[in-house]
C-alpha cells in the first residue's frame, strides 16, 4: 500500500526564487488526496543523510506564501557533491522513511544526485519516483531556455550596473565590477541591460566563453578610455586564459581553492582588486575602482523579477504534477514559446545531469567584449516589471564671458 510521503530539498547556492518552488511543491503536492506527509530536508542532500527532516505538511498555507516571496533557501542547502556511495545512503533513508516521491530543486550537481538516486531505486526494485526542478543563477542548464533564479539575479546585475555607470559619469575614471560566472557568462552578460545611452557602460564585458589576454584587454581599456573619458567594465568571475587557467590564479600567487579543487572565484575580491592594479600601473590611471557582487546577486530582497517568482512557482507545481501523472523520472525544463510565454517538459535526467550550458556564441558580439541584440531580446523579457529608469539633463549652454579672454 502506498505511503503517500513525498520529500524536498534545496541543493546548491541560493537564489531569489528557490522558495517559491519548494512552496509550489508543498502547496501542490496537498491537493492529491494520496498525499499523506510532505517533509522538508534540512540543508539539501547533507539533511537527508542525517534524517534531519521537518513535516511541511504542518505549515499553513499563508506561511508558505510569506516564504515563497523570500529570498534564499528556506530549508537551508549545502555544498555536498554526493557521490555513489553518497547516494545510496541517500535511498537507504528515503526507503526506511518509505519516501515515494523525491524532488530536488538545484543545479547541475543536484540533477546529477537525482539520477544515481533514481537508478538506486530502480535496481532496487523500489517504487521511487525522482524529480529534479531546476534551479541556478548561472543559466547554466542544458535542456532550459532559462532556470529559476537567473532572471531575478541579472535584474540585480543590470541595475547595479545601471547604479555603477550613473556614479561613474559624475565622476569619471575606471571601474571593474566582478560578477559570478565560473563557464557561463549570462549573468555578467546582464550587465548589458543596464545600458539607456549609446555612451553608458558596461562599455566593455569580458565572458568565460572567449579567451582573456590581458594585453588586449589593456589596449581595449585605454581606446575606451579615450574615447569616453572613462570606462565601466564587467567581467566574469570565470575569465580564463587560453590554456584554461583562470586570469585570477594568473594574476596571484595567494589564490583559495573550494572543497573540490577548483580555484575559488566567488567571495574573495582578489579578480577585481588585481585587473585594477593592472590598469593603474600599466595605463597609468589614477583614479580605478572596483567592485565584486560576489553573494550579493544571489539573494538581494526586494530586487526579484515577478517573471521568474511566476516561473519558480510553476517549475514546482509542475515538477508535482509531473510525478503523480506520468511514468518516468525527469528533470524539469523551461521552454519559451512565442514572443514571451513559456512551457514546461519533463526531460531524461540524463540529458541534464553532469552538463552546463555555455553561451551561445548568437549572443556574443564579434569583438567578444559586447552583447547582441539577440540578447538582449532573450534576456529583457524575463527581468520583470516596473525595472528603474536613468534620464539626464539636455544642458542649454551659458555663454561663457571671462572665458573669452
Amino acid at each position: 500500500m502506498s505511503s503517500g510521503k513525498i520529500l524536498v530539498a534545496q541543493g546548491g547556492g541560493p537564489t531569489a526564487v528557490i522558495n517559491q518552488s519548494m512552496v509550489g511543491v508543498v502547496l501542490e503536492a496537498r491537493r492529491f488526496r494520496n498525499v499523506t506527509r510532505v517533509y522538508g530536508a534540512m540543508h539539501g542532500v547533507r539533511g537527508i543523510v542525517d534524517e534531519d527532516f521537518i513535516d511541511l505538511t504542518q505549515e499553513t498555507s499563508h506561511n508558505l506564501e510569506l516564504v515563497g516571496k523570500t529570498p534564499s533557501s528556506a530549508l537551508g542547502s549545502t555544498r555536498d557533491k554526493p557521490d555513489m556511495a553518497y547516494c545510496q545512503k541517500i535511498f537507504e533513508v528515503l526507503r526506511a522513511h518509505e519516501i515515494e516521491h523525491f524532488f530536488y530543486i538545484g543545479g547541475n550537481d543536484s540533477s546529477d544526485t537525482v539520477r544515481i538516486v533514481s537508478l538506486e531505486a530502480q535496481q532496487a526494485g523500489y517504487p521511487l519516483r525522482c524529480i529534479h526542478i531546476p534551479k541556478t543563477i548561472d543559466n547554466d542548464l542544458v535542456g532550459n531556455d532559462h532556470t529559476p533564479g537567473f532572471p531575478s539575479a541579472a535584474r540585480f546585475v543590470a541595475q547595479a550596473f545601471a547604479g555603477a555607470n550613473l556614479d561613474n559619469a559624475a565622476l569619471p575614471g575606471v571601474y571593474v565590477g566582478v560578477v559570478m560566472g565560473r563557464h557561463a557568462g549570462f549573468l555578467t552578460a546582464a550587465a548589458a541591460l543596464g545600458k539607456k545611452f549609446p555612451d553608458d557602460g558596461p562599455h566593455l564585458i569580458y565572458l568565460p566563453e572567449r579567451t582573456f589576454v590581458l594585453e588586449q584587454f589593456l589596449a581595449d581599456v585605454k581606446a575606451t578610455y579615450a574615447r569616453y573619458g572613462r570606462c565601466v567594465i564587467a567581467v566574469s568571475e570565470g575569465i580564463h586564459d587560453a590554456s584554461g587557467e583562470p586570469i585570477a590564479s594568473l594574476l596571484s600567487s595567494d589564490i583559495e581553492r573550494d572543497a573540490h579543487g577548483n580555484v575559488q572565484l566567488s567571495g574573495t575580491g582578489a579578480l577585481a582588486d588585481l585587473l585594477c592594479d593592472e590598469i593603474k600601473s600599466k595605463l597609468g590611471i589614477k583614479r580605478v575602482r572596483g567592485d565584486t557582487f560576489g553573494y550579493l546577486q544571489r539573494s538581494f530582497i526586494g530586487c526579484v523579477s515577478d517573471v521568474d517568482q511566476r516561473e519558480a512557482r510553476e517549475v514546482g507545481e509542475k515538477a508535482v504534477q509531473f510525478a503523480m501523472w506520468g511514468d518516468r523520472d525527469g528533470s524539469v525544463a523551461i521552454k519559451r514559446t512565442g514572443y514571451y510565454s513559456v512551457d514546461y517538459e519533463l526531460v531524461p535526467l540524463e540529458s541534464v545531469a553532469g552538463k552546463t550550458r555555455t553561451m551561445e556564441d548568437i549572443f556574443i558580439s564579434e569583438s567578444g567584449t559586447d552583447v547582441t541584440d539577440a540578447f538582449r531580446l532573450y534576456l529583457r523579457p524575463l527581468l520583470g516589471s516596473g525595472m528603474p529608469d536613468a534620464f539626464r539633463l539636455r544642458p542649454a549652454p551659458v555663454e561663457k564671458i571671462l572665458g573669452k579672454k
